[in-house]
This record gives structure tokens, sequence and C-alpha cells, in this order.
């Protein structure tokens, strides 16, 4: 039986799931916390490019289902092999979400393992910068990985 690894992350966030829906889909809202720019809005079954800040990279993003306010799914590839990121806001107390990331899968072996790592780093940090952002309007990325520009 081979055994695959999966990512999961939360964070609460003190705003309402409209909010957070808003800013993930939202490309322009994207762009103070994640991405730089993006081709389109994520819409159910739309293709997009984003384009991060730091790296010269385009990421194509098949959009997988969409349920306003509530979960939001597309597909990216990790090298040759297509993943699926499954974002869902669940409404808490005080008006605020709490936004569940899960990112599947990859063979348990040293490529998982890496990869494991460095999208669990990630999506930790994509949870504090919209924290940041939602929360304070501050843009936690900018700047953050410019040690990596060669």
């Amino acid at each position: 039986m081979t055994q695959t690894l999966e990512i999961k992350a939360a964070l609460q966030i003190q705003k309402p799931e409209h909010d957070v829906f808003e800013a993930i889909v939202d490309p322009a809202k994207m762009a103070n916390y994640f991405i730089s720019e993006s081709t389109g809005r994520m819409e159910e079954g739309k293709e997009i490019t984003w384009r991060f800040p730091e790296f010269d990279l385009e990421v194509p993003v098949r959009v997988g289902k969409i349920d306003k306010d509530k979960y939001i799914s597309y597909y990216w590839h990790n090298e040759d092999k297509e993943l699926l990121v499954e974002i869902t806001l669940t409404p808490k107390e005080n008006n605020s979400t709490l936004v569940s990331i899960t990112e599947k899968s990859m063979p348990n072996n040293e490529t998982g393992i890496e990869w494991l790592q460095r999208n669990t780093e990630g999506w930790a940090n994509f949870l504090a910068c919209l924290k940041a952002y939602l929360e304070y309007g501050i843009n936690l990325r900018k700047g953050a990985f410019d040690f990596l520009r060669k």
C-alpha cells in the first residue's frame, strides 16, 4: 500500500466569510498579500495564470468548484503532477472565519517530503499574510522574499 502525503493548514481571521472569500477570488485583493497579478478572477471552470512578485514565474491555475463564501478549489502543478487545493471557509463567533486549506497529494518519498515541507510553510505564510491584509491592511509579503532573487 502506497501512502500519500497531504498538507493541512488553518487559521481564524477576524472577518466575515464573504470578506475572506472575496480576498481569495478577487485578483486585485490577492495582489495585496499573495500574487502580483492574475489573468482573471477565480470562477468555477476558468483557467487563469498567477504571477508572483518575487519570482519570475507564471503559475497556471485551473479553478474547480466554487461555493460562494464557503468553498474554493483549484488545481495547480508541482513539476509534472497536478495537485488539488481546497479552501474551506467556516463562520465562527464574532464575525470571524476559520480558513482551512488542504493540498493533495504527493507520494511518501523524498520528492513528496520536500513538497510537504515547502508547501506547508507556504500555506502558513499565505494564511498569515491573508490575516494581516484583511485585519490590518498590511502586506506582509512585500519584500519578504527579496533575498531569494539572484
